[in-house]
């Protein structure tokens, strides 16, 4: 592992392998599913696009506190300011090494990351036969793939 964690993989690899193995297993339950059930495959699609990834979640969470402690700290005692701070903190914190102690509860929540989300995304389409067919002229191919790609 290097000292700044790829984007990609910080969140899995700063999370417990028993977390990270369930989170799978829900995936792979999930497409089981849809798999022997593909008239629902679009309704899990649209479920995809309104789930919050980890990364969201860890914002909202750190936006949330920040302002509470700053309403507190305008209103009751300025030492809440104390709040924003480690917030603040927390965030960099997980911008430079990917961990910060709110994540783990995050994933054991079942919060996913982004690429987490598009994996499953990608699978459903694949099983609904969106990369189906693709031309052989490697444009129209390259063109195809990445139409089936954005849907």
């Amino acid at each position: 592992m290097t000292a700044i964690p790829d984007t990609t993989d910080r969140v899995a690899e700063h999370t417990a392998r028993s977390v990270n193995a369930d989170i799978r297993r829900e995936a792979d339950e999930s497409l089981r599913h849809f798999a022997r059930h593909q008239e629902d495959i679009e309704d899990r699609l649209a479920d995809l696009d309104r789930e919050w990834d980890v990364e969201r979640a860890l914002e909202a969470n750190a936006a949330s506190i920040a302002l509470v402690g700053l309403g507190l700290a305008a209103t009751v005692d300025r030492r809440f300011l104390a709040l924003p701070m480690v917030v603040a903190g927390f965030l960099l914190q997980h911008a430079v090494q990917g961990w910060c102690p709110p994540l783990p509860v995050l994933r054991r929540l079942g919060f996913r990351t982004e690429a987490e989300i598009n994996e499953e995304r990608v699978a459903l389409k694949a099983l609904r036969g969106d990369f189906d067919g693709l031309p052989s002229e490697p444009a129209a191919r390259a063109r195809r793939a990445l139409d089936a790609a954005r849907v």
